[in-house]
């Protein structure tokens, strides 16, 4: 069981720009090793439907970053700099199911102005929207 206190806005968005930093390299990778096997543009009538896979497959990437990272050791890259670790409600590990049901849910916490992210200033154990409905907790590990 890990112990801390909930993470506040300023760190979280830090992490969250350290993983972004990481995963445009990663995409960009993706991109050139999707437009080199396909052989040419990815957009237009020459795309046809590769553009669909192509999108989905971003989606696959950038999800699966965060669910594997949160499965194997509670933290992104970006988390480890700023010493915040995802956890359960008891304070364990994530399992599968609830790191994919976070990644869906911070998305939409993030999409709207934050206001989702904002929501733990005014929760009462100081959870953003996405902790809550996944049921998992976001700690700042302060002596880490």
């Amino acid at each position: 069981m890990i112990r801390g206190a909930s993470a506040g806005f300023g760190r979280r968005l830090a992490a969250l720009i350290y993983d972004g930093v990481l995963l445009a390299g990663l995409l960009t990778v993706y991109t050139a090793a999707f437009v080199f096997a396909h052989g040419g543009a990815l957009t237009g009538e020459a795309a046809g439907g590769w553009w669909y896979a192509y999108r989905t497959g971003e989606v696959i990437l950038m999800a699966g970053y965060y669910v594997l990272n949160w499965m194997r050791s509670g933290q992104t890259l970006g988390m480890r700099a700023w010493r915040l670790r995802a956890v359960s409600a008891s304070g364990g590990r994530l399992e599968f199911a609830p790191a994919v049901l976070r990644v869906i849910c911070a998305v939409a916490a993030w999409s709207p102005a934050a206001l989702g992210v904002l929501w733990l200033y005014f929760d009462p154990d100081h959870l953003a929207l996405h902790d809550r409905l996944s049921n998992t907790r976001m700690l700042y590990l302060a002596g880490s």
